[in-house]
């Protein structure tokens, strides 16, 4: 009886309480400027000079059921709830939505959502990702510790879903999405085309052939870069595109001539 007590006591208020972000039975007083707020993300997105917190340096907590502030903890001092079923000491970090598949990553130093059984730390791209991508993406260092170049938020501890794109870059998934929609099919930060292209270029073929250039450039040929194979080659030049020799891509650029070495 005393037992089912305690448990009861635990989960008093749960998922009842929290903000937009987490739901918890606390609130975080902020280090840097000694504020209460619900969560870090709460006071990063009200102060007025865009400082940032330090999940790490938190100190303390205010229980929510009985207002009492104290060391971080996953149990209130005073009253004994849990002020989140999942509580990191690490991070600070407490959250009552245990679907949500928490897990703390050593080699990332932050907590990660999905559970733990569905990720790998890659150690070159400095992240989680999910196993299907195990051996199956292209590794850029530190590919995840930079800004969506989209929205141009940082990555790396951002709560929306983050897309790896097949040259290795990343972005958040519903950035890519709207990229897509405004009919944008290359990497902001490399050029690669981020989808299989091979039905565009074989439409592109199709439009040429019926596309029938002046007699004056019918002939002429430029160079290119092509941005998906890397492959600089030299084509005959179409208004309508230049297809890469190597790969057949039409993702290409015009260059100036190699110059030969003297």
């Amino acid at each position: 009886m005393e037992a089912s007590t305690d448990d009861a006591r635990l989960g008093l208020g749960m998922m009842g309480y929290g903000c937009k972000h987490y739901k918890r039975r606390c609130k975080i007083r902020a280090p840097c400027c000694n504020e209460i707020f619900c969560c870090r993300h709460c006071h990063n997105e009200s102060t007025k000079d865009r400082h940032e917190i330090c999940r790490f340096d938190v100190q303390t907590v205010i229980c929510v059921i009985c207002d009492t502030e104290q060391p971080v903890a996953q149990v209130c001092s005073n009253c004994g709830v849990n002020m989140g079923e999942y509580f990191c000491v690490v991070c600070r970090f407490y959250d009552d939505d245990v679907d949500k598949g928490h897990y703390h990553c050593q080699d990332c130093g932050i907590c990660r959502v999905g559970g733990r059984e569905n990720f790998f730390h890659c150690q070159k791209c400095g992240s989680c990702y999910s196993f299907g991508l195990l051996n199956k993406h292209s590794c850029v260092e530190n590919s995840m510790r930079h800004h969506c170049s989209i929205c141009y938020e940082y990555l790396f501890d951002s709560l929306k879903e983050t897309t790896v794109l097949k040259c290795g870059h990343t972005m958040h998934s519903v950035c890519l999405s709207e990229m897509l929609n405004h009919d944008k099919y290359c990497c902001p930060i490399c050029s690669k085309s981020v989808i299989d292209m091979s039905k565009i270029w074989r439409k592109m073929d199709e439009e040429i052939e019926e596309t029938a250039m002046p007699e004056d450039y019918r002939t002429r040929k430029v160079w290119v870069l092509c941005n998906d194979c890397n492959d600089t080659t030299e084509v005959l030049y179409h208004i309508i595109g230049q297809k890469c020799s190597h790969c057949q891509s039409f993702n290409t650029r015009v260059i100036s001539p190699p110059r030969a070495p003297q």
